[in-house]
């Protein structure tokens, strides 16, 4: 009697009704618990939403009229932007119109030997794969790098020697570029007789007035004043039976029998004697023969600048005298 009674109360409807009841509770309560977070989290969102839409605190006002002046300030700039791109514009395109009549053909890019290719080899694409030519390029790399590096030993080697004199290798301007140089020597076109002629040196463009410096230690040993020709000269003889000139100057500041050291001002450039337009003419002569300046240039300059000098001499098809 006393199990089935225990059955009884374990099995009782009334018991199970509390529990599911209790149950329902807790649930309603955790359900307006959430409800009133949801609630709660709800309004401030929008009270917030409100407050920034009508009310600004003083770092937004700051920052909303630093804003409005940017805009104002780019509007501005880009217009000044395009007046800028029409003049500069307006005066490459004269630029190349001056550069065309003074020395008949098409002015250099900014960069003339940048896309000049001296490695690449356009059939080797067809004929071998990627890698064979990557390995044939690395190999004529490492030819060509000794071959410097013998040229170098070989350079200082002979520069050593004290019976040895170091040829004019300094530009006779300061921070002379590529785009300062003229046509060099060889067959260029007079600018007064339209035809081809010998030219015995190397135009260098540059401002009148522009000092003129010796390119190695020396002593004067001509100085020239004439109408005609090259027109007011400076002939400068150094060690090694070398010897340079410069030509069409304004100004000369030394006399002869004077000895100048590198880098020394000898004179001003100018327009003297039969010349187109203010310019240096640049002459370097060995033992009474003629050399070309261009290639006594490459110690004061990049290999790059270096580069662009040599391609401008050669392309220059008019003379400036």
């Amino acid at each position: 009697m006393k199990v089935m009674r225990k059955k009884q109360i374990g099995n009782d409807p009334g018991n199970s009704s509390g529990v599911n009841v209790k149950r329902k509770s807790v649930r309603l309560v955790l359900g307006g618990i959430v409800r009133w977070l949801l609630g709660t989290l709800s309004l401030a969102v929008f009270y917030y939403i409100l407050l920034a839409m009508f009310f600004s605190t003083e770092e937004e006002k700051r920052l909303m009229e630093e804003n409005r002046m940017y805009e104002e300030k780019y509007i501005a700039m880009v217009e000044q932007n395009k007046m800028n791109a029409e003049v500069i514009k307006g005066l490459q395109i004269r630029d190349n119109d001056i550069y065309k009549q003074i020395f008949h053909s098409a002015p250099p890019s900014i960069d003339p030997a940048h896309s000049l290719d001296y490695e690449f080899d356009v059939d080797s694409i067809y004929s071998r794969s990627i890698t064979e030519n990557a390995a044939a390029k690395s190999r004529a790399l490492l030819e060509d790098a000794s071959k410097v590096n013998d040229n170098f030993s070989r350079v200082f080697e002979v520069l050593g020697r004290s019976d040895v004199a170091v040829p004019p290798m300094c530009a006779p301007l300061e921070d002379l570029g590529y785009a300062q140089i003229g046509a060099s020597v060889g067959q260029k076109i007079n600018p007064f007789t339209k035809v081809k002629t010998e030219h015995t040196g190397l135009d260098l463009i540059v401002g009148q007035g522009s000092p003129v410096m010796a390119t190695a230690e020396g002593v004067v040993v001509e100085v020239i004043y004439r109408k005609k020709g090259l027109g007011n000269t400076v002939v400068i003889s150094h060690a090694g039976g070398y010897e340079t000139r410069y030509s069409h100057l304004s100004d000369i500041k030394v006399g002869r029998g004077r000895k100048v050291r590198k880098g020394e001002v000898v004179g001003e450039v100018g327009i003297s004697g039969r010349s187109f337009a203010p310019h240096l003419h640049y002459e370097v002569w060995r033992d009474g023969k003629m050399e070309d300046p261009v290639n006594y240039l490459f110690t004061c300059l990049s290999p790059k600048e270096y580069t662009n000098v040599l391609y401008m001499a050669v392309h220059t098809e008019q003379s400036l005298d």
